[in-house]
Parts: C-alpha cells; structure tokens; sequence
C-alpha cells in the first residue's frame, strides 16, 4: 500500500509553501505501511525559531485553501520543532538543531522517499484549473 494521491497533492503543496518561506532540507517520507493513522511526513528545518513560525503559518494557509484543516498543532509556544497534524499528512518543522538531534529521517529509513518534483501541485477547489478537469 503507497500513500493516496490527496495526501500526495497535500505533501506537495506543504512541501512548495515551506520552500516559498525558505525552508531548508524539505523531504517527504511515505509511512502509509508503517503507520495507519497517516500517510505522509512533510520533514522541513529553518534556522531560527521566527522561520519555523512562518513557514508553519504558510504551510496551514495554503493547506486550508485546498480544503485540509489542522487536526493538532503541537510546539508551536517554543518555535523549535513544530508538528501540524492534517490527518493524510503530518507535517514537521524544525529548527536545525532539533532536526540533527532526532534524525527522522534516519527513524524512518525503513520508509520510501517520495520525489515531491513528480507529483502533481494540487488544484484549489473552485479554481478555474478544477472547472477545466470537471468539463473535461
């Protein structure tokens, strides 16, 4: 079993709204057959406590656009490592440090990688892009 296609579109946009906020090291891991209560971890770092803040605020905006709401915010008080839970995706953001402490990357090695360049951005309901797919 691989991740569905939502919590791919998800994790792609997650993963485009941290770039935007210049995050460093974003990286997407499939644990669908590991974990059943998500799909995807969105894994992104920053170097400072104010980054991890903004780059959290524009992945949950650009999340709700397409329709997913945060289920749980954790971290947020001390800015260090923040965990958005969307409930298809989790999402991580962490400060440097705390990234090069705990390793997720190295806890889910066992986990594929997902190449967010080859999935496709997610359109936001409503669009004209969506009213292009439904008359097609």
């Amino acid at each position: 079993m691989t991740a569905a296609d939502r919590s791919l579109q998800l994790a792609k946009a997650a993963g485009l709204a941290a770039e935007e906020k210049l995050a460093e090291k974003v990286l997407a891991i499939d644990v669908s057959e590991q974990m059943p209560l998500t799909d995807v971890f969105v894994i992104a770092s920053a170097p400072s406590e104010r980054q991890v803040g903004a780059i959290v605020d524009e992945v949950e905006d650009r999340l709700r656009d397409l329709g997913s709401k945060p289920i749980r915010r954790e971290g947020e008080r001390e800015g260090r490592w923040v965990l958005i839970d969307f409930g298809d995706i989790i999402v991580h953001v962490q400060h440097e440090e705390e990234r090069e402490y705990y390793a997720l990357e190295r806890l889910w090695k066992d986990c594929p990688e997902i190449d967010l360049s080859t999935v496709e951005a997610p359109v936001k309901p409503g669009s004209e892009a969506d009213d292009e797919v439904e008359k097609a």
